[in-house]
C-alpha cells in the first residue's frame, strides 16, 4: 500500500506557533482491500530533528548533555535529562550541517567525522517528526562546562563519560529518551568497527 491508498477528506489547522497542530479527517485502505471508515486524527507537525552522539574512539568516551525538558516535567522526578546533542532542521540545511552546528552550540565540541546510524519516526501515531541519528567523532579531552544559546534560553551542561558508564545509565533508566538509547545501543553493537575506522 502507498499514498494512493489514503483519502484525505479534510485537513484543518488548529494551532500554529513554533509547532503546528492539524486535525485531519481521512480514510485509508485496509488490509482486506476495502477503504475503511472515516477517521479523525490530530497531527503534531514539526521540523525534522538531528541527534548526534559525540564519541571519542581513542578514549572510548561519549559526550552527553544535560538540560531541562518540559515534556518530562510532570512524569519524571528529575526533568533535567541526559541526552544527545540535538537540533531541528529549521533552515535550508542538510542534517550533517545541523549535527556539526549543534555540537558547537550545545557542547563547544567540533566533530571531525559523522557516521549515520539511521532515520526514524519517534512517535508516528501523532507526529510527523523524523529524526536523523548520527555518531560524531570528537576529542573528549577538555570537554565540559555549560553552553547553549542564551537567546534561546538554553542552559546545557556537558558531561563526559566512558561508554560503559553511559550504557549502564541506559540499563538503570537514568538515560530514558529514545534517541540516546538507540545511539548508545548502536554504538555498543558497532564499537569495534567504529574504533577501527576512526583510530
Amino acid at each position: 500500500m502507498g499514498k494512493d491508498d489514503i483519502d484525505i477528506i479534510e485537513r484543518e489547522n488548529c494551532f500554529r506557533g513554533f509547532y503546528r497542530l492539524d486535525r485531519i479527517k481521512l480514510r485509508h485502505r485496509q488490509f482486506a482491500g476495502n477503504m475503511g471508515p472515516q477517521l479523525t486524527r490530530e497531527l503534531f507537525v514539526r521540523h525534522d530533528a538531528v541527534c548526534v552522539l559525540p564519541y571519542d574512539p581513542q578514549r572510548d568516551e561519549v559526550v552527553l548533555i544535560e538540560q531541562f525538558r518540559v515534556g518530562a516535567m510532570d512524569k519524571s522526578t528529575n526533568p533535567w535529562l541526559l541526552e544527545l546533542v540535538a537540533g531541528l532542521i529549521d533552515k535550508d540545511e542538510e542534517p550533517e550541517e545541523v549535527a556539526r552546528r549543534e555540537a558547537i552550540e550545545e557542547a563547544d565540541l567540533p566533530l571531525t567525522s559523522l557516521w549515520p546510524i539511521t532515520q526514524y519516526y519517534p512517535s508516528p501515531g501523532g507526529s510527523d517528526e523524523r529524526v536523523h541519528l548520527f555518531v560524531g567523532r570528537c576529542s573528549s579531552e577538555g570537554a565540559g562546562g555549560v553552553h547553549g544559546l542564551p537567546e534561546e534560553g538554553e542552559d546545557i551542561r556537558v558531561q563526559v563519560m566512558p561508554l560503559e558508564d553511559a550504557l549502564a545509565a541506559v540499563r538503570d533508566g537514568r538515560i530514558d529518551n529514545a534517541a540516546s538509547i538507540i545511539a548508545l545501543q548502536w554504538l555498543a553493537l558497532n564499537r569495534e568497527e567504529v574504533r577501527g575506522m576512526w583510530s
